[in-house]
């Protein structure tokens, strides 16, 4: 009996193509709006998470300014950090959980070799910014304390940097000048690809000690500190521990603090709040034309009853009973619904193949999950069911005789 109603209910829809066609376009425009919107931001909040862990492992970050918001500096955020800052944070007696520290200061310039001139930021910091960072030297070395403590002349450039600058030749124990000041290259950091502050490879690492002497007349104005944690399950005490040490230098208690400290989770768990955020308002948006789907399926269906009124009367003066004829036209109902979320899917999948490589320099791809298929599937069939359950009851409570003699 079911198979014959489907059979029925496909010949029904067939015979007005194009009304069924520009239906099933509002469901599938949906289901397809809403899986590529929800993938995005999913994706979006992966590549953040991954971008966010890749700075390095069990990593702690001080900034200048308080903020409120998980990390992220303000725009009240003043100069707060000193060198007796990183020093302090250094000993373990005062920090115990604290492995290494690497303080960050930075100034951008020309950069000229032999041939090629670019422009790139020069960051200054200590021999531990390769631990706390989890970054490696492909080719030569990084700086050691004694080049720190001497204000070497000495350069570690990125691998985009060293493509620029020296076009695929070694650039080790090569002359860089940097705003004008000579520098010895001595080693390649590995590729890392890019973070949320840009390209992590078109980079020039030098001393900070040197960063001071050269180029910001002995005076270092901290932009970061990093640090790292002895492992991940003393992560929240080294966080405790830099606060209090913090505080009680900077002579302020919390409600007044002039830097901010954060770790990777809190990093991640703020950037993955915020991209939810988005995600459910353009979300939403996007089910917006579900919703118009839904109208356009109760539309044809109405419309439907009212073409079908004879046939309506005579399959009921033959004895099909109320609960048949509902069927039938609930069935109608949910295969264009069906029929519209399959498409959708298939759109989804799709238009995420085809946008994903334009992507691909943003470092963030559409991620279409199984359960959002599903769910995607499930509010199609949902919405041909709910809006086929009005016009199908219609139908099945006209009486038969009326329904005869109607014109």
């Amino acid at each position: 009996m079911l198979g014959q109603t489907i059979r029925t209910a496909i010949e029904a829809l067939s015979a007005r193509r194009m009304r069924s066609i520009l239906t099933l376009l509002g469901i599938l425009i949906g289901i397809g709006a809403v899986m590529l919107t929800v993938g995005l931001g999913q994706g979006a909040s992966d590549a953040i998470a991954s971008q966010i862990n890749s700075l390095g492992s069990n990593l702690l970050i001080v900034t200048p300014g308080s903020s409120s918001s998980g990390g992220f500096r303000g725009a009240s955020s003043t100069a707060s950090l000193t060198e007796a800052d990183v020093e302090m944070l250094a000993d373990q007696a005062i920090v115990p959980d604290v492995v290494a520290v690497a303080p960050i200061a930075s100034t951008s310039g020309s950069l000229r070799s032999s041939t090629t001139t670019w422009t790139s930021q020069t960051t200054g910091t200590l021999p531990d910014w390769t631990k706390v960072r989890a970054r490696e030297v492909e080719s030569g070395r990084f700086f050691t304390q004694g080049e720190v403590d001497s204000k070497s002349s000495v350069a570690v450039i990125g691998s985009d940097t060293a493509t620029e600058l020296y076009a695929g030749a070694s650039p080790v124990g090569s002359t860089l000048i940097i705003n004008g000041q000579t520098f010895t290259v001595i080693g390649v950091l590995k590729s890392e690809g890019s973070s949320l502050s840009g390209s992590e490879d078109d980079i020039v690492i030098i001393p900070i000690t040197t960063l001071a002497d050269r180029f910001t007349d002995g005076t270092i104005t901290i932009d970061t500190i990093y640090l790292s944690a002895a492992d991940s399950d003393v992560l929240a005490s080294a966080q405790q521990e830099i606060n209090k040490a913090l505080l009680a230098a900077h002579r302020v208690d919390a409600d007044n603090a002039d830097f901010s400290v954060s770790t990777q989770a809190s990093l991640v768990e703020t950037a993955t709040s915020v991209m939810g955020i988005l995600t459910l308002v353009l979300g939403g948006i996007a089910a917006i034309s579900l919703l118009v789907g839904g109208i356009g399926v109760m539309n044809i269906m109405l419309v439907s009853v009212s073409e079908r009124v004879r046939e309506i009367g005579l399959r009921k003066a033959l004895g099909a009973t109320p609960s048949l004829i509902l069927q039938q036209f609930l069935v109608e109902a949910v295969i264009l619904g069906l029929t519209g979320g399959l498409l959708g899917v298939a759109l989804g999948f799709g238009g995420a193949a085809l946008i994903n490589p334009m992507l691909t320099e943003q470092s963030v791809s559409i991620s279409i999950s199984t359960s959002a298929t599903l769910l995607a599937l499930g509010v199609s069939m949902a919405i041909g069911l709910v809006a086929g359950v009005y016009p199908a009851s219609r139908a099945a409570r006209m009486a038969p005789i009326d329904a005869l003699r109607s014109e």
